[in-house]
């Protein structure tokens, strides 16, 4: 793995070095080498919309730097990482008009990517999703993933006015 040096600001005001894997799909969306729709972004993390959703609003959030799994998070950034994956259960919740959401990660055992990502999902009742089955699906195309995306962006944007 190649790995690079990088410094970001973390939201305790202190400057920090992260290493981004060249060869990860997650550090490569994370650099801007590929594309994807971006719903959230701060200064250790990064959430977007999944590509091949269980439900329109399934949303993937990231930590900025390269860790594999949830026991590679440094304890300085657990609380604001897990504030973030707080912040957008609430979001997805209210964009998407559903009753819940599924807030799941999974740490190496059906782990398709192997950089620490937590999976938001909008819930309904009796929407199907039964256990730990989760058939995928595709977005219709490009117009509704930006409608689904500004959808997102603007609730959270207001929960975010709404608590300072």
């Amino acid at each position: 793995m190649r790995f690079l040096a990088r410094r970001i600001e973390n939201p305790r005001k202190r400057r920090c070095f992260v290493s981004v894997d060249n060869s990860c799909l997650f550090c490569r969306i994370t650099s801007g080498e590929l594309k994807a729709t971006v719903v959230f972004e701060d200064e250790i993390s990064l959430a977007f919309l999944d590509h091949r959703p269980l439900f329109p609003g399934h949303t993937l959030l990231i930590p900025k730097e390269h860790l594999e799994t949830l026991t590679d998070l440094p304890s300085t950034l657990i609380g604001p990482f897990f504030e973030n994956v707080q912040l957008l259960s609430r979001g997805i919740e209210a964009a998407m008009g559903a009753e819940g959401t599924l807030v799941a990660m999974n740490n190496r055992v059906s782990q398709s990517v192997p950089h620490f990502h937590v999976h938001i999902v909008p819930r309904r009742k009796k929407d199907g999703l039964k256990g730990f089955f989760w058939p995928r699906s595709k977005y219709g195309g490009e117009e509704e993933i930006e409608v689904v995306r500004q959808r997102i962006v603007s609730t959270l944007a207001n929960l975010q006015k709404d608590m300072k």
